[in-house]
């Protein structure tokens, strides 16, 4: 294998060191996705102390990029967050990836993350974003000897609203390709396998109703409900939306906008429903406990209807749901997936597989049909958060960000 001359010229910096040898990927070494790729060479590049960058097409990578960075704490995303523009470009460590973002995933909790909701103990300024896709182009090297310069990975970490982000090797996915549609899997895919796995006991014939489910992660649910072979019902907000869920296996659709919840589900389910995934919040958290059937599960993944409010909160009648759920012997539990991490690995290699085989529809959504066209650049993300909370969004809103006019890839 051999690189350009430009490619592999020795950089300025005493410290930068080359080695370079082919060897295949052992299994024991192999990350958890190596089913991706059989053996490949790698180009072994110590970036562990080095002030420079290669690019392994020969393009320069710039000194600064583009960033997204919470500058105030608010519920108001566009008052959190800034972009900067002339960011310097980070520096990976010895276990370290450099990625060059191609997609990033955009999620209600953002406006959590940016009004400091999740750690009291950060204060501003500070990164944000949460899922990327893209490709590696600079790395440690301790992180060589799972990874190579050149190859597309996936990855969960803050600061993924950037144009480069380091990313630890141990935390990167390894993909075939670099396409937005194994973004949607990261987070969205993730939170709904390991939420209905862990708390839904789902089994067939059961009748699950999922809130918000022509979005990011309801349309995970669904599908995987139906693979369960459970009855699906699912609220959304447009009959576009509805015909999407029908497409991808929904039984009964409810357009909220048009139709009654409630009553819908006391006429045509008056036994209840056995298990609910929900991620609304307020008045449609109150219908789908009021829907439960006898041992019947609501799994909280969220509750999107109140992430604006200045407390992230809608009222619900709380004080109703002791009685509640003692009467129908009933539970309400809830999920955040940075508890279930020991499963990651192996719920996402599961949602990998299924993609590839063709068993699982990952629908995104680039804002094509937004006012202002596709959401394009990091100054397109303040647009596409704000499409969500207006609830337009069929599938997972990604963000593509475009290669500057030097690079080759």
């Amino acid at each position: 294998m051999s690189f350009s001359a430009k490619s592999g010229a020795l950089l300025s910096s005493r410290a930068a060191r080359w080695w370079w040898w082919q060897q295949p990927t052992c299994a024991a070494a192999a990350p958890a996705w190596s089913y991706f790729g059989g053996s490949w060479s790698r180009p072994i590049l110590d970036m562990s102390y080095s002030r420079h960058f290669l690019d392994f097409q020969g393009s320069s990578i710039p000194s600064s990029m583009k960033k997204l960075v919470v500058t105030k704490l608010s519920q108001n995303f566009r008052e959190a967050v800034t972009l900067q523009q002339d960011s310097p470009v980070p520096l990976p460590g010895d276990g370290d990836l450099l990625v060059r973002n191609r997609f990033v995933g955009i999620n209600a909790s953002d406006i959590n993350y940016s009004a400091g909701r999740y750690d009291a103990s950060v204060k501003p300024p500070f990164d944000i974003g949460f899922e990327g896709v893209g490709d590696v182009v600079a790395l440690g090297l301790s992180a060589s000897a799972d990874y190579t310069v050149g190859q597309a990975v996936a990855y969960v970490k803050a600061g993924s609203f950037a144009e480069y982000t380091v990313v630890p090797a141990r935390q990167a996915v390894p993909l075939p390709s670099v396409k937005p549609e194994f973004l949607t899997l990261m987070v969205s895919g993730a939170t709904a396998y390991l939420s209905l796995k862990e708390l839904g006991d789902l089994s067939e014939g059961k009748k699950v109703l999922v809130t918000a489910a022509a979005g990011g992660t309801g349309q995970f649910a669904v599908q995987l409900a139906k693979k369960a072979k459970c009855h699906v019902i699912g609220t959304c907000s447009s009959d576009e939306k509805g015909g999407f869920l029908k497409s991808i296996g929904c039984d009964r659709t409810i357009n909220y906008k048009t139709e009654n919840v409630e009553s819908v589900l006391r006429k045509d389910y008056p036994e209840g429903v056995d298990v609910v995934y929900e991620s609304v919040g307020g008045k449609m958290f109150d219908l789908a406990l009021n829907a439960l059937a006898i041992k019947g599960r609501l799994i909280v993944i969220g509750f999107i209807a109140g992430y604006q409010n200045p407390t992230g909160l809608q009222p619900i009648k709380a004080e109703l749901l002791p009685a509640k759920l003692l009467k129908k012997s009933a539970s309400v539990r809830g999920f955040f997936l940075n508890h279930y991490l020991s499963d990651y690995k192996m719920a996402l290699q599961h949602l990998l597989k299924m993609y590839e085989r063709g068993d699982l529809v990952c629908e995104v959504d680039f804002g094509d049909m937004s006012p202002e066209g596709k959401f394009t650049g990091l100054e397109s993300v303040f647009r596409a958060v704000d499409y969500m909370y207006m609830g337009k969004n069929i599938g997972k809103i990604v963000v593509e960000l475009p290669h500057s006019v030097n690079s080759k890839l």
